[in-house]
């Protein structure tokens, strides 16, 4: 048995033709709506998406201009401009039925109709409605991996068993679907973790759609999340994807995840649990087929403790779960990591630097690397880009020793979380406050810091 498709909607003001539109359509296609009157369009086509549009010219009594039909039809494709339209026309109405093919309509039929015509023209439209949805899903998709091929430093290193125990957790986990949550401090690689997950799965052909959560204000997290309709909002002036329709078939990567309001836990928990998305000003829930990977540098589980992160949320995201070591612990790596962002700086800025002296290399082995790797190039590439000679010397790397900061305060302790606070209040210090410039020093964005200020009391 074949298997019906199809959305179709009816447009008509005659009881009778809606009839017998529903009767003879239903044997056709899965979905057959009918509507007298044109007024609703605007809420039926936010509520529901029709794949095809079969529209009348006419609905006034006694009316033949067909000024009705282009002004219905100019708001169809207003909503939605990939609508396919076919309309309906009396044979008298042919010329101007023409016209409107030329302004937007995809076909026209004729009253009374032919049943065989008519499903003819439908199915040739289903067609194209396909083959239109099918194109803006491959325009957003290619704008998304064209963003991601921009991505710098793709690959991970290390030889380190702190490192080799996270590569093979990846391999185990890579080719099934189960829901990740990759655990680190800042700067370690999360992002880079999620990558390798998705390009050693079967959905590496399709696209990886990355989130900065902590970058989302919560009055747009649906709009962002979710997607929108024209009209929902005071902005929102055309219909468009949420990241949940984006990286359907492949992988959504939620990172600082640990930064979302009881609130927004809730919405997102309700989408992860259905595998469905409605966008704001619709009614219409789409299903979505995605690889679900999250990240956090916080105490998820001290937050969870403290009933600031949902239980059952965690228990959602964190099927599998990877534990980033800081860079502190694979010390063994740091030569690796050096060669390699030596090779990429030095060809950047066309630097004929041969390498790093004995001495210089010690001295970023004994540094803490608060920052971790992200710190690490950092690092290494104002090193390249001050330096003078083509061997890197202990001079060229300048940062306090291990245990101070700038100003040479001493650490009591290396918890995680009292030297966060006192380097963003030293940072703060610095700026004079400035947070835009305090954020940029600090690889963090303005929501981040502001959401690390209020944590911390500053």
């Amino acid at each position: 048995m074949v298997k019906k498709t199809g959305n179709i909607l009816v447009v008509d003001d005659n009881e009778d033709l809606l009839l017998a539109a529903r009767l003879f359509l239903k044997q056709h296609f899965s979905v057959v709506h009918t509507e007298q009157d044109p007024e609703n369009l605007p809420t039926l086509l936010n509520n529901e998406n029709y794949d095809v549009i079969l529209l009348d010219m006419n609905f006034t009594i006694d009316a033949t201009s067909g000024v009705e039909g282009f002004m219905w039809l100019d708001k169809i494709l207003r909503l939605d401009p990939s609508a396919v339209v076919i309309l309906i026309t009396a044979f008298g109405d042919v010329e101007m039925a023409v016209k409107a093919v030329k302004t937007g309509a995809t076909d026209f039929v004729l009253k009374p109709w032919q049943n065989e015509k008519l499903l003819a023209t439908i199915s040739s439209a289903l067609s194209l409605r396909y083959s239109k949805l099918e194109v803006d899903r491959l325009r957003s998709r290619e704008k998304q991996l064209s963003q991601d091929i921009d991505q710098r430093y793709h690959d991970m290193i290390g030889v380190s068993p702190a490192i080799q125990k996270v590569f093979a957790t990846i391999e185990k986990v890579a080719s099934t679907d189960a829901d990740i949550l990759i655990l680190g401090e800042n700067g370690t690689g999360k992002e880079l973790v999620a990558r390798a997950l998705h390009r050693q799965s079967p959905r590496a052909g399709e696209v990886f759609i990355s989130v900065d959560m902590g970058a989302i204000a919560e009055t747009l997290f649906e709009s962002e999340l979710f997607g929108h309709m024209r009209g929902a909002f005071t902005d929102a002036k055309e219909n468009r994807p949420g990241r949940f329709e984006l990286a359907d078939g492949g992988t959504l990567f939620l990172d600082e995840i640990g930064n979302l309001s009881l609130a927004m836990q809730a919405k997102l928990l309700s989408v992860l649990e259905t595998r469905k998305v409605t966008r704001l000003g619709s009614n219409k829930p789409r299903d979505i087929d995605i690889r679900l990977i999250c990240a956090t540098n916080m105490p998820i589980y001290d937050m969870v403790a403290k009933n600031d992160f949902r239980q059952d949320l965690l228990y959602r995201i964190n099927t599998v779960e990877v534990n980033l070591p800081p860079l502190r612990e694979r010390q063994e790596d740091i030569p690796l990591l050096v060669d390699r962002f030596l090779a990429i700086f030095s060809k950047k800025y066309k630097k004929d630097i041969t390498g790093i002296s004995a001495s210089a290399l010690k001295k970023l082995q004994r540094y803490h690397w608060p920052g971790n790797i992200r710190e690490l190039i950092h690092t290494l590439e104002r090193a390249v880009i001050l330096s003078e000679s083509k061997m890197l010397q202990p001079a060229d790397f300048l940062f306090p020793e291990a245990g101070k900061d700038v100003e040479g305060v001493v650490f009591e302790n290396y918890n995680l979380e009292e030297v966060e606070k006192t380097v963003i209040r030293k940072t703060l210090k610095k700026h004079d406050g400035n947070i835009s410039h305090a954020a940029k020093e600090l690889g963090l964005t303005r929501t981040s810091l502001y959401r690390r200020m209020e944590k911390y009391g500053l």
